[in-house]
């Protein structure tokens, strides 16, 4: 069961997150709860795997260079290749698709040279070949969602 904190922190802060030297302190202020509340909170989020990350989106390509990409891996490689891509701290995500592209992630550098040089640093040590795919259109979607809490959570243990 999540807490009334927790299903405010992951509610109410999908969008307008406090853009302040003390974030935490000001969503605690709001909140009426300590800053060391609401740090707590968003750690148990973390561990559940409910929250991945707390940090801003930013729309492609407007700070530094960034690029869709696509790879095709075998079945029997996708978790090792996935977790070596992850650990590029220029990787945003990836995640599986059923096609023979079977593994995408978003690829984000300083600039184009920085992006090209993390792809090929990824094609080296995973000795497959990547496919760029840059941005021809910008679809901006809001990626936040209302949460329903009076369904029950249920994370699919018995």
């Amino acid at each position: 069961m999540l807490s009334e904190l927790q299903k405010r922190l992951l509610n109410d802060y999908q969008r307008d997150f406090p853009l302040s030297s003390q974030p935490y302190r000001d969503i605690a202020g709001e909140l009426g709860v300590s800053e060391a509340e609401v740090l707590a909170a968003l750690q148990e989020l973390t561990g559940q795997g409910l929250v991945s990350r707390v940090g801003p989106v930013i729309a492609p390509n407007r700070v530094g260079s960034s690029a869709l990409v696509a790879m095709q891996v075998s079945p029997e490689r996708l978790q090792e290749v996935a977790e070596l891509i992850s650990s590029f701290p220029e990787v945003n995500h990836n995640y599986e698709r059923e096609h023979h592209y079977n593994l995408w992630f978003v690829l984000i550098a300083s600039d184009h040279r920085h992006l090209q040089a993390v792809l090929a640093d990824i094609e080296k040590q995973t000795g497959l070949k990547a496919m760029l795919l840059p941005m021809l259109a910008d679809y901006g979607i809001d990626l936040g969602f209302d949460l329903d809490f009076d369904l029950e959570w249920h994370d699919g243990s018995a």
